[in-house]
């Protein structure tokens, strides 16, 4: 299966794709700053916790899996792909029942074994497209 970095499975499996939110206070830092954050999203780990629970809560049945990860010095790249239902208030969208796919990749940058930085860009059109709010 080759080489899983715990950081980016903590990030991924555990605090996204299940759900567990003291995974945050375990692996960002307490300055943790998130360069591509979402529409309302706040700043700091308050922020980022807040808007994985928002989704989380959007899409109960979130599953979030790892494709790629790739370690360089103090920086993890993590590919990744979501599936899940819209079944929950996510931003100003009510919910519509539909399934999507969803890929992104994150840059987080490391230091004492803490996520200090993060960069991250997902497939955001599509998602809207899928779920119907925004025309093929």
């Amino acid at each position: 299966m080759g080489y899983k970095n715990p950081i980016a499975v903590s990030f991924t499996e555990e605090m996204w794709d299940k759900g567990n939110l003291k995974t945050a206070d375990e692996i960002l830092s307490k300055d943790f700053i998130d360069h591509d954050p979402v529409a309302g999203q706040l700043p700091g780990l308050n922020g980022y916790k807040q808007m994985v629970m928002d989704f989380r809560n959007a899409f109960p049945d979130l599953r979030v899996k790892n494709d790629d990860v790739i370690v360089e010095g103090d920086k993890i790249v993590v590919r990744w792909t979501a599936h899940g239902k819209h079944s929950g208030q996510l931003m100003n969208i009510p919910p519509t029942n539909k399934s999507i796919t969803l890929k992104g990749i994150d840059i987080l940058l490391v230091q004492n074994n803490k996520i200090v930085e993060r960069w991250g860009e997902f497939d955001a059109l599509g998602m809207l497209t899928q779920l119907g709010v925004l025309p093929q």
